[in-house]
């Protein structure tokens, strides 16, 4: 095997591959742990700029256009997402607005601008000015930007204010739908994506690697780049971006955040997420209390969709990440699988904790009728945000590798020479 052949290393286990010429819808997988590493679709740059700009152009309608009107006693009250974010921050969460703006507007805004300002180059066959930098914030953009959990949101607010008042769906609520389904598309396309489309227009190059020339792997996250190095630490040679060769004091950054989300997720459940204010008084309800009112209106199917986002979830990512942190070096292989395949769920399930509060800051913009009825966002909201926030932080400051490194299941040599190609799978 040369020296010069092109790498390809496992970001969930660090194994090193050759990497190999991908047809078109084929991928290849770790053999180690077998997380897929690469794969090339039946999307070129044209499709994926057609679906980039259409998503733009939704996202831009979704949110100028009213998502619903409810109307009551004579009065209506119609909002976009933005005014339910103002009269958040009006109500006195201005945490929670903060939160549902960044990760419902300003995110998934950036990450769309940044996809089609690269891909409109990429298209023209030239390299995109600020490649290196815009692939990075794409990178970081991707697990914050929440538009299909928004627009599950918007579900549950209108089952819950069908049994409260009139309420007509407006155009911001088909543009939303429209954009969830653009948005499920354009997840595939992350960093590592962007770089190989690259390569395929003639733009830039994978660099060939040494693994003789030290012994620390230095795989970038971003776009897959991968470096052989006398020191732990290092600048992607392609990216720029900062790569270690296992995240520097990781399990004291992780304990920490889950410490946090545990403390927070306490006074989640037990104060109330929002306050229902009308003529016979006011009302405070918790989390499983609105389940309890969803599974009343005969909304089952909603009932256990909220029930598993906002209770299930939180509590599997926070166990899932104790086990992984007290038993991540038991050096046994098919257990450290088994860690890695919770792992990947953690990662896949995160951001759909913020489920109920987008509910309440929905109900809270449109269920505005002054003594009639009101809906004010409760503490309970603001800790449950930060629930989601500090168990996501948790999951991506984590670094699973580090089990695979007490593994000694023959796979890895001493001297990083890669295995065999991993296998392709049609």
């Amino acid at each position: 095997m040369q020296d010069s052949a092109i790498r390809l290393a496992c970001h969930h286990c660090g194994q090193l591959h050759v990497k190999p010429q991908l047809h078109e819808r084929e991928r290849v997988s770790c053999v180690r742990c077998g997380t897929v590493l690469l794969q090339k679709g039946k999307f070129n740059v044209s499709a994926w700029l057609a679906l980039s700009v259409a998503a733009l152009w939704v996202f831009l309608i979704a949110n100028l256009m009213p998502v619903a009107t409810l109307s009551s006693a004579g009065m209506s009250r119609s909002a976009t997402f933005l005014q339910s974010i103002m009269v958040t921050w009006e109500l006195g969460s201005p945490l929670v607005a903060i939160m549902c703006l960044m990760v419902g507007f300003v995110v998934p805004l950036l990450q769309l601008s940044l996809l089609t300002w690269i891909l409109f180059f990429l298209y023209r066959k030239k390299y995109p000015p600020g490649l290196r930098t815009f692939s990075r914030l794409t990178w970081l953009c991707k697990p914050w930007s929440m538009i299909p959990v928004f627009m599950l949101g918007v579900l549950v607010a209108v089952v819950k204010l069908a049994g409260m008042a009139s309420l007509d769906p407006d155009e911001g609520l088909w543009a939303f739908a429209v954009l969830t389904f653009l948005l499920t598309f354009l997840n595939k396309l992350n960093s590592r994506k962007i770089w190989q489309l690259a390569q395929e227009q003639g733009v830039a190059n994978d660099l060939p690697v040494n693994p003789q020339a030290g012994p620390y792997v230095l795989a970038c996250e971003v776009c897959a780049q991968v470096a052989i190095s006398n020191q732990s630490k290092g600048c992607c040679s392609r990216c720029n971006a900062t790569v270690h060769y296992r995240k520097p004091k990781h399990k004291s950054r992780t304990l920490a955040l889950l410490a946090a989300a545990i403390v927070f997720y306490v006074p989640a459940n037990f104060y109330p997420i929002m306050i229902i204010d009308g003529l016979l008084g006011s009302s405070g309800h918790t989390i499983l209390g609105g389940v309890l009112q969803l599974w009343a209106l005969d909304s089952w199917d909603l009932a256990l969709i909220v029930f598993v986002a906002s209770v299930v979830v939180p509590i599997t990512k926070i166990v899932i990440m104790l086990v992984l942190y007290f038993n991540d070096k038991s050096g046994n292989h098919a257990i450290q699988q088994q860690h890695t395949r919770l792992y990947q769920v953690v990662e896949y399930i995160g951001q759909w904790s913020m489920l109920d509060v987008f509910v309440v800051i929905l109900l809270a913009a449109l269920a505005s009728f002054g003594s009639l009825m009101s809906v004010i966002p409760g503490p309970g909201a603001t800790a449950f945000g930060l629930v989601v926030v500090f168990t996501m932080l948790a999951a991506q400051s984590f670094d699973i590798r580090e089990g695979w490194d007490c593994v000694d299941d023959g796979i890895e040599k001493e001297d990083f020479e890669p295995v065999e190609t991993a296998p392709t799978f049609q």
